[in-house]
């Protein structure tokens, strides 16, 4: 399991195109206290949780298909290294499928050797495969 980035898949009743624009509602489904846009490349938004913050831009965007969000700064205040996060990013793929979309999301660089991993990977599981599924799939969901 060696530098395994974090994944988690997820399968939501909405067309790729809704997918994506409601995966981008970051404050709806991730953290209340959301700054900034995160639909578009070189949008930038901000999330914090308490003392803890994180700065993304978004360096690769495919309405429908895609989008990266890049980690230009971080601080976890809980953590040895409080950057940790910094310079990992978080890649949303949509694909399409029958009569539903796939969502495969890929933390790139939370991987079981770091000091988060176990808190994060809790963490974006949570909000992954209960609160966006259901943001997508019945319009609430559980931001922290």
């Amino acid at each position: 399991m060696k530098n395994k980035d974090f994944h988690q898949t997820i399968t939501v009743n909405a067309s790729a195109h809704e997918t994506y624009n409601k995966i981008a509602r970051v404050g709806d489904w991730w953290a209340r206290s959301f700054t900034g846009k995160a639909l578009m490349v070189d949008d930038s938004f901000r999330i914090e949780f308490g003392d803890t913050w994180v700065n993304f831009k978004i360096t690769e965007a495919v309405p429908g298909n895609k989008i990266v969000w890049h980690v230009t700064g971080s601080y976890l205040p809980w953590l040895k290294n409080k950057t940790e996060w910094t310079d990992t990013e978080v890649v949303f793929e949509i694909l399409s499928e029958k009569n539903a979309t796939k969502i495969n999301f890929t933390h790139a660089g939370l991987v079981p050797e770091i000091e988060c991993y176990k808190d994060c990977e809790k963490g974006w599981t949570r909000f992954i495969t209960i609160s966006l599924q259901k943001f997508i799939d019945a319009g609430k969901g559980l931001p922290e």
